[in-house]
């Protein structure tokens, strides 16, 4: 957990007792917790630096297993028992054990490994919620920028299966993995508009922007005419634009029901073998500073996850 404001030199290991589960909740033993760049900017400043709020609990999504359950312990798939492997969306998932509320429990599907399961659903949810307010329609084009991150990825392989064209911005050594998926890439950096223009001659319907710079942002309101269609989940600098914003930031649309329903979709596709999330690297516990200073580099290069 965060036991001071600023960079990754402030984490720590803390031991502290796991609380047994009351009406509603239930333990899990964690077996891998999704890194997010949000989970650096808990702790840098960005929302404040009130001492009283120390130390902050880090980590909001889990995989593991079922050790304890409290009465009337029902999730969204239904009743949960002690041995189910499940993915949670927790508060403090940074940890060998944590009790959260049933609700956001749900079934990992034995196919999905652990690493993949913990960090699905944040990233997923998060590609569901910007394609959902795009919708977008079978042949129309779909420009993501940062499309080879864990969001970015995940949303271009959910827009070409529902038969959008994707166009997906990244850097040159990920291009063969956005072709591998269906996409079109474009390299970021000076010419990004005239590429653009030329990657999609007959114009582009939406934007998912993750990458969160000007340039894209700049571009993206010079390729489409309505600037509602450019959904972004870090550009929080370029409001007055008129884009908009999802997620946590100030401003944005949460879009909680929406992401908490992604599950449905993300978990099963996945256990299909339809929707592919590169781990990155995987670093244990122990070693969450580390993990938080490879993430605020910006290319970790696909979901980072700590093993307890």
């Amino acid at each position: 957990m965060a036991t001071g404001f600023g960079g990754p030199e402030n984490l720590s290991l803390v031991n502290r007792e796991v609380p047994p589960p009351g009406p509603g909740e239930v333990t899990i033993e964690v077996r891998a917790a999704g890194v997010n760049p949000f989970d650096t900017k808990v702790y840098s400043g960005a929302f404040g630096t009130d001492p009283a709020t120390l130390p902050i609990s880090l980590g909001v999504e889990v995989a593991g297993v079922v050790t304890a359950v409290g009465d009337g312990a029902t999730g969204p798939a239904g009743p949960l028992s002690v041995g189910d492997e499940v993915v949670a969306r927790p508060s403090g998932g940074y940890a060998t054990a944590v009790t959260v509320k049933a609700a956001v429990v749900v079934p990992k599907p034995a196919e999905v490994s652990w690493e993949v399961a913990s960090g699905l659903l944040a990233a997923g949810g998060t590609a569901v919620h910007a394609l959902t307010l795009l919708d977008l329609k079978e042949g129309q084009t779909l420009v993501v920028h940062g499309a080879s991150g864990a969001v970015g990825l995940l949303a271009v392989q959910l827009a070409v299966a529902a038969g959008v064209k994707v166009v997906g911005t990244a850097g040159g050594t990920r291009h063969e993995l956005l072709r591998r998926h269906g996409a079109v890439p474009v390299t970021y950096g000076d010419g990004l508009l005239d590429r653009l223009r030329e990657a999609a001659p007959s114009g582009v319907d939406g934007v998912f922007d993750v990458a969160g710079t000007d340039e894209a942002i700049d571009a993206s309101l010079e390729l489409v005419s309505d600037p509602a269609q450019i959904v972004s989940a870090v550009a929080f600098g370029r409001a007055a634009a008129g884009i908009r914003l999802i997620g946590g930031g100030p401003g944005a649309d949460p879009g909680t029901e929406i992401r908490g329903e992604a599950w449905r979709t993300l978990l099963p596709l996945a256990a299909q073998g339809r929707l592919e999330l590169p781990i990155g690297r995987t670093f244990p516990l122990s070693e969450a500073a580390a993990a938080h200073e490879l993430v605020a580099g910006g290319h970790p290069g696909g979901k980072v996850v700590l093993l307890p």
